[in-house]
């Protein structure tokens, strides 16, 4: 199947791969409940060599700058108490850390959480988080950017591979919160 975005030899329905993804993921697109059917998320194989977004899009065809979201694992802090969430921004720009999302938190203080603990806690590779297969619980920060392209680029849990995603699909995410202004 062609893919509906990039330069990619070819895509495969995401249910019809679930051995490329990792655990998470995996399980998150089992248990899918959704508008969105899950056979319209869709798996490309890529070099994980160039899983960084500007080397990347420069091999897979620089329109997917405005059509990739990254997910980034944030930590808020209240009181000695640390929560977890996953924060999703199209790629040409970053996350309001000390802004939008330590507001949404409730937290004194935001920052990304360390490399350890977000491969730790996700159970993915870094540089490959993907908002689907998130742990149970935590709050899923969506700017509302994304939910208006119509195919977006995430990883896929890990760093060989992507997941295509139609936008609208991320509202519908467990624990997901669309917000304005989280991409600055």
């Amino acid at each position: 199947m062609r893919a509906p975005l990039g330069d990619f030899d070819d895509a495969t329905p995401a249910p019809d791969c679930l051995g490329r993804l990792t655990a998470p993921v995996a399980d998150a697109v089992r248990a899918w409940n959704n508008d969105v059917p899950a056979d319209q998320i869709l798996y490309v194989d890529t070099d994980p060599a160039i899983a960084d977004t500007a080397a990347f899009v420069e091999h897979y065809g620089t329109g997917l700058l405005d059509a990739s979201a990254n997910c980034v694992v944030v930590a808020g802090k209240r009181g000695g108490e640390s929560t977890l969430a996953g924060c999703l921004v199209l790629s040409r720009t970053r996350v309001d850390v000390n802004g939008a999302v330590r507001k949404r938190l409730g937290a004194r203080k935001a920052s990304f959480a360390p490399m350890d603990t977000a491969v730790g806690e996700t159970g993915m590779e870094y540089g490959g988080i993907t908002p689907i297969g998130l742990p149970a619980g935590w709050p899923l920060l969506v700017d509302a950017a994304v939910t208006g392209v119509p195919w977006v680029l995430i990883g896929s849990g890990r760093r060989r591979g992507k997941l295509i995603v139609p936008g609208k699909a991320f509202a519908g995410l467990p624990g997901a919160v669309v917000i304005e202004g989280l991409g600055v």
